[in-house]
């Protein structure tokens, strides 16, 4: 499952899952491009990658505008020439809330930066993989938007709407050498699990058979395989990562 001269953006890279699988898609030989609205951030973790001997660039960008979205494909492109992988990672959590209680802003920003992102991230990146004749894009959902997470609406729901989106791209790109996929994490060990309350991060890791939560190392490699060639026959599908608590 080599990556070699491969060029894979990563959304929202800086931290977390996110620099979890842009450290994996490097070390099995892509270029990686650190795509992250924190620029100290990105900057800091493409120079990761390059004292790695790795080739990386970073782009600051809010991927629920799409002026940005353009931007961060055309210097991409300017750099490596081409896009081979597309990951959608960037997203945020918005506050625990039930949906009587959630302020309209702050749920259209979950959905704007989760589901808009991702949709306008694809947009903009079919575009340069229909020209090269191939790709590979991997959304990061999660099981929450399969049954749905009490006082986390709008995460969920943009969650659902990434799964549904997969599987449409999927089928009207199936004709192509474009792949689209999705993966389904339960929680996992990053700052999103770590700002939680305690109360929510035990409900959530009640719910997962395994006892534990989930290692974002655990779901880079699942991306990486789908990012790569030996997934050439999947597309339109969503894997779980979730410790048991999701089967099907």
């Amino acid at each position: 499952m080599d990556l070699s001269g491969k060029v894979a953006v990563v959304t929202g890279a800086g931290k977390g899952l996110g620099w979890a699988i842009a450290e994996r898609l490097a070390r099995d030989g892509a270029k990686v491009v650190i795509a992250e609205i924190d620029w100290a951030s990105a900057q800091e973790k493409a120079a990761v990658l390059r004292q790695r001997k790795g080739e990386s660039l970073a782009i600051r960008v809010d991927v629920s505008r799409w002026p940005e979205v353009q931007k961060m494909v055309a210097e991409t492109v300017e750099k490596f020439g081409r896009i081979d992988v597309l990951v959608n990672n960037a997203g945020i959590l918005g506050p625990a809330l039930s949906v009587a209680e959630y302020p309209e802003d702050q749920w259209d920003e979950v959905i704007a930066v989760n589901l808009k992102g991702t949709f306008l991230c694809c947009k903009a990146v079919l575009a340069v993989m229909k020209k090269q004749g191939s790709g590979s894009i991997v959304n990061i959902a999660s099981v929450a938007g399969k049954e749905g997470n009490p006082n986390m609406a709008p995460y969920s729901v943009s969650k659902g709407g990434i799964i549904t989106l997969t599987k449409t791209l999927g089928k009207e790109l199936a004709a192509t050498r474009i792949r689209i996929n999705a993966v389904s994490p339960a929680l996992l060990e990053t700052d999103m699990a770590k700002n939680m309350s305690p109360e929510q991060r035990a409900f959530l890791t009640s719910k997962i058979p395994m006892g534990r939560l989930g290692r974002p190392e655990e779901v880079a490699a699942v991306v990486k395989f789908l990012a790569s060639d030996e997934a050439s026959f999947v597309t339109g599908q969503c894997y779980d990562i979730s410790g048991g608590r999701s089967v099907y």
